[in-house]
């Protein structure tokens, strides 16, 4: 529950899909918030002008003022609001363009309203951070998806690249691990120094220690003159560690002593030089599974996370992902290209154990086979078609379209919301038929149709629940 002070709270929102204002506005009257919803970004400035609000929850896309806008108009005129942006189209950029004009947070659509509610308490409970005025510039970073998943990661790899703390990224192989490392580097004030990539897995602890903190002359056969390690030539830079998991007690040692006293020492050296890296960890293992087991040390694993972006699976990541990241594989290796229906609904049924870089993989090799401009199942790898059984092949041949489709109905998305104001009126009809706009007689023949009964009379109009919601 919310103490009185909460309660007072002034919470604009602006977004021009009604249902998404119905959707935010009723549990957070319900909540106790004073909240005022628009249709428009130009009205969210006109009524920012005229009087004072808490918090604002501004869509990102609308069609005659953005939400960036919003942002930057709240951050001069009312620069103690916090403002949340909102989107269904989350990119690393848009995160970054609308934190850096000064959004406190940044969800995507579809929403758990769970997660907004959350999302707005903190904000109303947190200070308005002061601007950075040599805030990064957008950049391409390579990193494609709208899902919520992804939208996650772009807010966390922007709140990274404003500190300089260790950061540990924790993802499958092919989820893009190295592209957030470059990212935060890239967007960070380390960014005109060095950025070095090391795989962990790929030399012997002995070869990597002395790449890592470099070797003195005579120090081992071979060693015929003083080297700098990838630390010391990294220096003011940031140096990615992937696959962390693999290393032993020895280095695991050596680099809890760089985190804690900014120094290394040169293999056959006794004096230790200073150095200013930021670490970044990566790994497709579960380190807190390795510190369990003693496989890792507890202390430099805390000292590795102290923020974690975990990497969500190609898998997981839904259809509309994996469309663009086929548009943008495409245009990468055959600009001009399109793919058939069949094709792309075949490669929504893949496992991707590869995740992206498996899924580029089989988009570069159906480039190369392609005959004309559509690239068809016939062009994508034998191993990618053989990961669908042949009954699934034949159906997804006859309705790709439905198969690849896992949007919700309108019928299905009327059902979800009900079933949200019903639960957020504690079942009372009377009331959730008062905040839905429609009749309430109307309300109990849905229910009725659904599985459910009117508990208090038959309906006797012939509205619907679209017809109704649209008067």
């Amino acid at each position: 529950m919310l103490d009185s002070q909460t309660k007072k709270i002034k919470v604009l929102i602006a977004d021009d899909e009604r249902g998404a204002r119905l959707a935010l506005e009723v549990p957070l009257r319900l909540s106790g918030y004073s909240v005022t919803a628009v249709a428009s970004g130009r009205e969210a400035i006109e009524l920012g002008r005229q009087g004072r609000f808490d918090v604002v929850l501004t869509d990102v896309f609308m069609p005659d003022i953005g939400g960036l806008d919003v942002i930057r108009e709240f951050r001069r005129v009312s620069p103690e609001t916090k403002v949340i942006a909102m989107t269904a189209q989350g990119s690393l950029e848009i995160a970054l363009e609308a934190i850096s004009e000064g959004a406190v947070d940044f969800i995507a659509k579809p929403f758990d309203i769970e997660q907004v509610m959350s999302v707005v308490e903190r904000a109303a409970e947190q200070t308005q951070a002061a601007p950075d005025e040599n805030e990064a510039q957008l950049s391409d970073s390579g990193l494609i998806g709208h899902s919520p998943q992804m939208v996650r990661v772009y807010k966390l790899t922007v709140y990274a690249a404003r500190t300089d703390t260790t950061v540990l990224i924790e993802g499958e192989s092919g989820t893009g691990k190295e592209l957030v490392a470059r990212s935060i580097h890239r967007y960070s004030r380390r960014a005109a120094r060095p950025f070095t990539a090391i795989n962990c897995s790929a030399l012997t602890e002995t070869l990597l220690e002395s790449e890592l903190f470099g070797y003195a002359k005579g120090s081992f056969t071979g060693a015929n003159a003083d080297r700098p390690g990838l630390f010391e030539s990294t220096n003011g830079g940031t140096i990615l560690l992937d696959e962390l998991g693999t290393t032993g007690p020895s280095l695991q040692t050596s680099l809890l002593r760089v985190l804690q006293e900014k120094e290394v020492r040169r293999v056959g050296e006794h004096e230790p030089r200073k150095v200013d890296v930021r670490i970044i960890g990566a790994t497709n293992t579960n380190l807190a599974q390795l510190v369990e087991r003693g496989e890792f040390r507890a202390d430099l694993f805390y000292r590795l996370s102290v923020l974690r972006i975990k990497l969500p699976p190609l898998r997981e990541r839904g259809l509309e992902d994996l469309k663009l990241l086929v548009r943008h594989f495409l245009k990468k290796y055959g600009a001009g290209l399109q793919i058939a229906d069949e094709a792309l609904a075949l490669l929504a049924r893949c496992t991707w154990p590869g995740n992206v870089r498996e899924l580029e993989h089989a988009i570069e090799h159906a480039v190369a086979v392609c005959a004309n401009h559509l690239v068809r199942v016939s062009d994508l790898p034998e191993h990618i078609v053989a990961q669908v059984p042949p009954a699934v092949r034949a159906a997804t041949a006859q309705r790709p379209l439905a198969l690849i489709d896992d949007r919700p109905t309108l019928d299905e998305l009327s059902r979800r919301y009900i079933q949200l104001i019903l639960a957020e009126a504690e079942g009372n009809k009377s009331r959730a038929a008062e905040v839905l706009g429609i009749n309430r007689r109307t309300l109990y023949r849905y229910l009725e149709t659904n599985g459910a009964h009117a508990q208090d009379g038959e309906p006797d109009d012939n509205d619907s629940i679209a017809s109704s919601a649209e008067n």
